[in-house]
């Protein structure tokens, strides 16, 4: 009896393999979306796909050329943002085969499915996170995409 309880208890520090399988499906599609997003977000700022006129115009419109720049720049900033999203989700993947998928790093404890199925790369649970926030406040916004 004691052998199915320590199995039970083992199998509470663990996603099996098929929910671990699933987790996987949702951040597979969750990356196709993102390198399609980047892609997209690197043309918007790049210059070399354009085939207008932008060159050839005349000089004058300072205002228009000022948002242009800024606008590239935004995009560029976001474009960075995606590859550490996407950086974050290809971990996530190496944590499934590693089957340390789901463990939150601070409490050893299971991050719920709920959580994992909404913010997939996530590596902590709320709990690990609400400490966090509250010992170490932070100068930069929360961003509960990147966790």
């Amino acid at each position: 009896m004691k052998k199915s309880t320590g199995k039970a208890s083992q199998e509470k520090n663990r996603y099996s393999d098929e929910e671990l399988e699933e987790f996987k499906q949702i951040i597979l599609k969750k990356l196709e979306k993102a390198h399609h997003d980047l892609t997209l977000l690197t043309e918007s700022y790049t210059t070399g796909n354009e085939h207008d006129t932008n060159d050839t115009s005349p000089t004058f419109k300072v205002l228009e050329e000022g948002y242009q720049v800024f606008s590239k720049e935004e995009n560029s900033k976001f474009a960075a943002r995606q590859e550490k999203f996407i950086k974050s989700l290809e971990n996530a993947l190496i944590r499934i085969e590693n089957k340390t998928y789901g463990i939150c790093r601070v409490t050893g404890k299971l991050i719920p499915k709920d959580r994992l199925r909404i913010v997939p790369h996530a590596t902590l649970s709320i709990e690990a996170k609400r400490v966090q926030v509250v010992a170490t406040p932070s100068t930069r916004p929360i961003d509960p995409d990147l966790e």
